[in-house]
C-alpha cells in the first residue's frame, strides 16, 4: 500500500488538513478525544462539587447540622435520589436554633437553687444517701438586716455575736 494520496483523486492539492494520508497519525481524532477526555473530566469535577455545595454552605453552622447534611449528601451522590440532595440543601440554608445553651443555663441555675454543685453532681456516689446535715443553730442562720447589708470586718461580726449573746 502506497502512503500518499491517489493522483486520480480529484483537487487532492486542496484536500483539508484533517484528512491524513494512510498511516500517518490523525491529529484531529487526537485532539478531539483529548478535548472530549477534558470535558468528562470537568463535568465530573463540577459534579462532586455540586454535591458538595451543601456541605459547604453549612460549615458556619452547628456539627450536628452540618453531619445531617453530609449524610444526606452522601444519600444523594450514592442511591442518585435527587430528593435527598435538596432536602440538605434546604436544611443547609435555614439557621438551626440552639437550644442546648438555654436549656444547660436553666438546669445549671436550677442546680444553684437546690444548693447543689457541678462537682457534686458530676462524683455523686453510687451508694446509699448520705444522712442530712444537722441544721444550723438559729443565730447562725438568722442575721440582722442592718449586719446582713454593710461589709463588715471579722472583729465586728464577733463583738456583734457576743452582743446578740448578753441579750
Amino acid at each position: 500500500m502506497s502512503d500518499t494520496l491517489n493522483p486520480a483523486a480529484a483537487h487532492h492539492h486542496h484536500m483539508p488538513v484533517f484528512i491524513t494520508a494512510p498511516g500517518q497519525t490523525d491529529w484531529l481524532m487526537v485532539g478531539a478525544g483529548l478535548f472530549l477526555l477534558l470535558i468528562v473530566v470537568l463535568i465530573g469535577v463540577f459534579y462532586f462539587k455540586l454535591h458538595a455545595l451543601p456541605e459547604q454552605v453549612t460549615h458556619r453552622a452547628n456539627k450536628i447540622q452540618l453531619e445531617i447534611v453530609g449524610v444526606l449528601a452522601l444519600l444523594a451522590l450514592f442511591t442518585h435520589n435527587h430528593l435527598y440532595w435538596i432536602a440538605a440543601l434546604l436544611l443547609a440554608m435555614i439557621t438551626i436554633p440552639d437550644f442546648s445553651t438555654p436549656l444547660n443555663s436553666i438546669a445549671e441555675s436550677l442546680g444553684k437553687l437546690a444548693g447543689r454543685d457541678e462537682k457534686d453532681s458530676e462524683a455523686a456516689p453510687s451508694g446509699p444517701p448520705a444522712e442530712p446535715k444537722p441544721a444550723a443553730p438559729p443565730s447562725a442562720v438568722l442575721q440582722p438586716a442592718a449586719a446582713a447589708a454593710a461589709p463588715a470586718s471579722d472583729a465586728a461580726v464577733v463583738a456583734f455575736e457576743a452582743e446578740e449573746g448578753k441579750a
